[in-house]
């Protein structure tokens, strides 16, 4: 039978051949396939694996990486249930595949940012998270840079600022929101080209708090990096964090106890079902329907304080580590989560029925927003709101980790793709969640939560399906400490979805829309 690796291999003979990929093709410990390529077959590289229908789900850098190269580009591609991760050697120039793959766009921009690097042939190069203030000629993730006070600029000359898309007719005017909302959120700001109250185009533009995490990370022990790890987004402490442990037990060939990945996985669940709630009851504030709004509320609450009893942090921070967790969730903890997920799924389904039988709600959610299926894969479009339109990725599914091969989700999937369509598959996840916390709980085993932990050197991708999406991080270990630690978040990347959703939509039904997918700005703006 032909695996999805075999069909890496031999899209990558096509254009290298039988006798050169023995020396240029490595499997690393997650099973993902290490491609070593030359400048002058990048091209021809990138054509086939489009033609093969291959995702693009990440670009970024290294320095150091190779002897023979400055930097070193390394492109994430994702079939199904392989990954094939292409690297070349630069020297501060590469060739933009955005005409090709659009979300490498803003991963290109990204790099631009970092690391200095120009693409030819890019259609934008406009800074994305260094911002007008920025210092010229500063990219912080060169290795040159240290961490340490940054001089911005004080006064920014009109000519320097940010350039805005620009919509020209009769009749068009700007609606700019942000960066500072009316909500405890971070900033964000929202650039509306409008007709009427009918959307034409709309631009966002994140990065107004760039915190330095990956910089941060540099040059720590692994340990240290935990806490970091827990940072990237508040609400996806556990996600972002079992990706990074997994990442270093892979390089460190530690084997997990089977108990840690029951305990793990009642985490992630529990995780999930916060979130959407939390959506859920936003998304009904937005269009006025308090009743639906407050149930959801307070069930999410109860989970946070649920949280707080079995790990001592309202957002389940404290307790992944690597080699397992940080402590035992004794039997009686996981007795009362077990009766406490009972009695909320009743009161869920009490709480859906009314939403879902209020004809205006249904107004307001149907046809709003659609997520067209043609952009999943060229934005790489992925989570909740990429299944509410007819998408098939799902972390658990395509790569499972943990125990996810023996307790796999049933798959969700919708084709509207509007409002309506993603509430009703988050409300289908909640209850899958729910379902599967009791099964874990059920047959949860005893023995050790934690392996002893040798740290080795080396690098891997490690990816896990957060409430949003698709999360990666790609940690490299060197001499003991990480060399470079790379996150992308699924809000990175769905950030670019919402600029789509909106369009010949109204204006105020923007914040349902904007709250439907749930997007972080922290999880983008590392």
């Amino acid at each position: 039978m032909t695996t999805d690796n075999d069909i890496g291999i031999r899209v990558a003979q096509e254009f290298l051949g039988s006798d050169a990929l023995a020396d240029r093709i490595m499997h690393g410990p997650n099973n993902e396939l290490y491609l070593l390529i030359e400048e002058s077959e990048f091209e021809i590289a990138i054509s086939h694996l489009a033609a093969n229908k291959f995702v693009l789900i990440s670009i970024f850098c290294c320095e150091r990486f190779s002897l023979h190269a400055t930097q070193t580009l390394f492109y994430i591609f994702e079939r199904r249930t392989s990954i094939l991760v292409v690297f070349l050697g630069i020297n501060g120039y590469a060739t933009s595949i955005a005409g090709i793959y659009p979300c490498a766009s803003w991963f290109e921009r990204e790099c631009r940012d970092g690391f200095g690097i120009e693409f030819e042939g890019a259609f934008d190069n406009r800074r994305l998270f260094l911002h007008e203030t920025y210092p010229d000629d500063f990219h912080p993730l060169k290795k040159s840079f240290k961490n340490a006070s940054i001089v911005t600029k004080e006064i920014i000359n009109p000519a320097d600022e940010y350039p805005f898309l620009e919509v020209l007719g009769e009749g068009v005017y700007q609606v700019p929101v942000g960066p500072v909302h009316a909500g405890i959120i971070e900033p964000g700001h929202f650039r509306f080209s409008v007709i009427g109250e009918t959307i034409f185009n709309l631009e966002c533009r994140m990065f107004y708090k760039h915190r330095g995490i990956e910089k941060l990370a540099e040059g720590k022990i692994p340990t240290y990096c935990i806490r970091i790890a827990e940072a990237v987004s508040g609400d996806e402490s556990v996600a972002n964090t079992t990706a990074f442990c997994m990442a270093v037990e892979q390089i460190s060939h530690i084997q997990v106890p089977e108990r840690t990945w029951y305990l793990r996985t009642i985490l992630l669940e529990l995780e999930r079902i916060c979130s959407h709630l939390g959506d859920q009851a936003g998304m009904l504030i937005d269009v006025a329907f308090p009743l639906g709004a407050s149930q959801f509320s307070v069930l999410r609450e109860e989970c946070f304080r649920e949280s707080d009893q079995l790990t001592g942090s309202r957002f389940l921070r404290g307790i992944i580590a690597i080699g397992g967790i940080s402590r035992d969730i004794p039997k009686v903890q996981l007795d009362e989560l077990l009766s406490f997920v009972h009695q909320l799924r009743k009161r869920y389904r009490i709480g859906l029925k009314i939403v879902l039988s209020t004809a205006s709600v249904i107004d307001r959610f149907s046809t709003t927003g659609v997520i067209l299926p043609a952009l999943l894969r060229p934005l790489n479009i992925t989570g909740p709101a990429a299944r509410a339109s007819g998408g098939k990725v799902d972390v658990r599914l395509n790569h499972p980790y943990g125990i996810y091969d023996k307790f796999a989700p049933k798959p969700q999937r919708l084709r509207d793709g509007d409002v309506l369509s993603r509430f009703t598959i988050k409300a289908s996840e909640i209850m899958d969640s729910i379902d599967l916390i009791e099964r874990l709980i059920a047959s949860v085993p005893g023995g050790d939560v934690r392996s002893d932990a040798i740290i080795r050197d080396g690098y891997t991708l490690a990816m896990v399906e957060s409430a949003r999406g698709q999360n990666l991080c790609w940690v490299w270990i060197k001499d003991g400490v990480i060399e470079r630690y790379k996150v992308r978040t699924a809000s990175f990347s769905n950030w670019l979805a919402i600029e789509h959703a909106v369009q010949g939509n109204i204006v105020p039904d923007f914040p349902v829309i904007n709250k439907s997918l749930n997007l972080s700005y922290a999880g983008t703006d590392l």
